[in-house]
């Protein structure tokens, strides 16, 4: 099986796991722990000879010197998965080759979906209406309401960062504009699947992502349809990077 295809086999086989121990009561922390055995059990396996950078597991910083670096997030959104009935949490895989994700797949597993670059999603036409710009259910952040001011825009809370990538993806929003810090795990799989949507992936101010950085935090993030990419950026210099 190739890249894309592994990678969206392992968001898939994460996914049912994780929505087995959901059902049984399991905590966050042990479905973290539980996914992030299995997908690293799969890599191990089938890509033996690529380095991985997962959030569950320490550095080896061996990775640096790696072509191929995997780049997981066993559960992306712990608080959504430990809150029963909610559907916004995801599990995030991403092949990672000179700073870029090449293959990547995001699980919705409450939602039973699985998007990935093994097929990627066609971006639907946008709805009539403001924009619609995602922030988080827990701390709505001032850079998305300053945002929504300038643009004319509407805010819709969302839980995990993966869960908000593809709801833009999917068409449920428009604009996912994150300031307050995040780490490569965070984005590396929703921004190769958005941009094989056709969507525009970059850092607030309009540069490159790059992952597989030697210090894996990485502090903001623009993913939105590309008609809006000009507009929002414009928007987001006005507003200046300490709001």
């Amino acid at each position: 099986m190739d890249d894309h295809e592994l990678a969206a086999k392992l968001a898939r086989e994460a996914g049912l796991l994780l929505v087995e121990l959901r059902a049984g009561g399991v905590p966050g922390s042990e479905g973290d722990a539980r996914s992030n055995d299995l997908i690293l059990g799969f890599l191990h396996a089938y890509r033996a000879g690529d380095a991985i950078l997962s959030e569950e597991s320490k550095d080896d910083l061996t990775r640096l010197d790696a072509a191929r670096t995997w780049i997981v997030d066993p559960v992306d959104g712990t608080r959504e998965f430990g809150e029963p009935g909610r559907t916004d949490w995801a599990v995030h895989i991403a092949l990672v080759e000179n700073e870029a994700p090449t293959a990547a797949a995001v699980a919705l597993p409450a939602q039973a979906n699985v998007l990935s670059t093994a097929s990627p999603p066609v971006l639907p036409k946008r709805s009539d209406g403001p924009v619609r710009i995602l922030v988080s259910r827990t701390r709505p952040p001032a850079l998305a309401t300053a945002l929504a001011e300038k643009i004319g825009g509407e805010l819709v809370p969302m839980g995990s960062a993966g869960a908000k990538a593809m709801a833009v993806v999917q068409g449920d929003a428009d604009v996912y504009a994150h300031g307050g810090g995040q780490y490569e795990w965070d984005s590396a799989a929703p921004v190769g699947v958005a941009l094989a949507a056709g969507c525009h992936c970059s850092r607030l101010d309009g540069s490159p992502l790059r992952y597989n950085q030697r210090d894996p935090y990485l502090p903001d993030l623009l993913i939105c349809r590309p008609e809006l990419a000009d507009a929002v950026l414009a928007a987001l210099a006005e507003i200046g990077p300490d709001t």
